[in-house]
């Protein structure tokens, strides 16, 4: 593999994780051979990438050209990806190329390869092994020379197993397999995948200053579980530009006006105070001072009447709220001891720790004592 391949695949994927590096010298081997690549991993994580690269170190003189299956309706996919000639069905005024040919000498990407439907599974595995193309509508077989990249976040194998895959096709595609890990599985990139992310941002919007991560922020990226994967993250960057562009985004930005989207100028700066604050407005305490609660706090059947006074409400967000808030009154009242705390929470010393790392709870910026 030479040194200009080697550039290409690291400028696509990002990252220097142990399973992201194991993909990036997967994808280097690969790349030149002209075999059928099987791209598997979850929605939002980069199976896209993936095949970009492929394709950039593969040395191909054409075109990749990609196609989401799970985008165009089973009616029309295969005049899209095989062609059709003039008359071939009611509009078909003139002979047009379909994406196997428009890929000739290039990669074609067919994401979401599980949603084909067996129809269309059974002409795509003659195409593989004939290597010949025949338009909608037509009776000559056209030559390809390209390299198949499949994609999906489905489990083939089990389709296989109970019919909706065809298994000859399956063991056609699967010959150079290649997976993709979410992002949780490889947090230790989150960092340099952010950076790439603001510098693309920024250079598409040079108008907007990009916003500044503080090191709390990244503390609250890395104990998120980033369920949308990489699309998750981009999301995440594209609401930092418009909500903090040119300010400094901290971990508390990024728990309450980030990943569950709220404006910043909505809640206070204290997270406590404004977690409080509105506790007291739904039930009814008076002042603006923080309750004293010298009667019983808010029981869980009080909710009952929050849809009374609000539309809506970010329950995941605001369960880890109250969450922070307790965790950080215990340790107060505690003196810092962890054990202390964790007693009057009724929860496990370990447990604690742990609720305290995925939060980001720091006990004034010294540390935890035990």
């Amino acid at each position: 593999m030479n040194h200009a391949s080697r550039t290409a695949t690291s400028k696509i994927i990002i990252g220097h994780a142990a399973s992201t590096l194991e993909m990036k010298r997967l994808i280097e081997t690969v790349a030149p051979s002209a075999g059928p690549v099987l791209v598997t991993g979850p929605t939002g994580a980069g199976k896209e990438l993936v095949a970009q690269a492929l394709h950039e170190d593969s040395g191909r003189s054409g075109e990749l050209v990609a196609v989401n299956c799970a985008a165009i309706p089973a009616e029309l996919m295969e005049s899209e990806l095989f062609g059709y000639e003039k008359g071939a069905f009611t509009g078909a005024d003139k002979r047009r190329a379909g994406r196997f040919e428009q890929s000739d000498k290039g990669t074609l990407f067919l994401d979401e390869i599980g949603d084909m439907p067996p129809s269309l599974q059974t002409k795509l595995l003659r195409v593989l092994e004939a290597h010949t193309v025949r338009r909608v509508g037509g009776s000559a077989e056209i030559p390809l020379d390209l390299r198949l990249v499949c994609a999906t976040h489905k489990d083939v194998r089990e389709m296989v197993e109970n019919g909706s895959f065809r298994a000859d096709l399956y063991y056609r595609l699967n010959v150079f397999p290649i997976d993709v890990p979410p992002l949780a599985e490889r947090t230790d990139d989150i960092e340099a995948i952010l950076k790439s992310l603001v510098a693309k941002h920024h250079k598409r919007s040079p108008s907007i200053k990009p916003p500044l991560f503080a090191d709390s922020a990244y503390k609250a990226l890395l104990a998120y579980d980033w369920p949308g994967n990489v699309r998750e993250l981009r999301n995440v960057i594209d609401r930092a530009f418009v909500l903090f562009g040119g300010c400094e985004v901290t971990g508390q930005h990024v728990r309450e006006n980030l990943l569950s989207l709220r404006l910043p100028n909505e809640i206070n700066p204290i997270e406590r105070d404004a977690l409080w604050e509105a506790t007291a407005d739904l039930f009814g305490n008076p002042g603006p001072e923080l309750p004293s609660y010298s009667s019983e706090p808010p029981k869980p059947e009080d909710y009952k009447s929050w849809f009374s006074h609000h539309d809506q409400i970010d329950l995941r967000g605001h369960l880890r709220d109250i969450e922070v808030v307790l965790i950080e009154a215990a340790l107060g009242v505690s003196d810092g001891m962890v054990s202390h705390a964790a007693d009057k929470l009724s929860i496990g010393r370990t447990t604690l720790i742990e609720k305290m790392k995925k939060l980001v709870i720091d006990k004034n910026g010294d540390g935890m004592s035990t």
